[in-house]
């Protein structure tokens, strides 16, 4: 695999429509997409030799996204505004080129805005996954 090109990566999101159309609605110029499993650890007095021994599946899974930049328009601004207002889970779409989608509910936990008097406005999010997420291979 060659090195791709972090610009790439878009981050959309869905209209809750049936079937759902994606929109992507920021320029990101950094982002970050964390993907976690919480292991649970069913060691016990029975191990072999003392070794941790953990339960396959169990565990929590969770993602995370992190991203700032510049949002593509004024409906862009709205749409993810008004989702973190009202805290609502809708689906989002995490495009990485060469490598797939992850798909799914995330809610945003932060939502920043900062400016320089000589320049643009701009903003970071971070996005908590809410649900199952749904990943397509490229």
């Amino acid at each position: 695999m060659t090195a791709q090109r972090g610009k790439d990566l878009l981050l959309k999101i869905g209209d809750g429509g049936s079937p759902e159309s994606f929109t992507s609605v920021a320029g990101l110029r950094a982002r970050t997409i964390t993907l976690n499993a919480r292991t649970v650890d069913a060691t016990n007095s029975d191990s072999p030799a003392g070794w941790r021994e953990l339960i396959a599946g169990a565990g929590v899974k969770s993602c995370a996204v992190t991203g700032a930049g510049l949002f593509v328009d004024a409906a862009a601004d709205e749409t993810v505004r008004q989702a973190f207002f009202d805290q609502a889970m809708p689906n989002w779409q995490l495009v990485i080129p060469d490598f797939g989608v992850i798909e799914g509910p995330f809610q945003i936990a932060a939502l920043e805005y900062a400016g320089r008097h000589d320049g643009e406005a701009t903003y970071s999010l971070s996005l908590a996954s809410a649900g199952a997420l749904s990943f397509t291979a490229a």
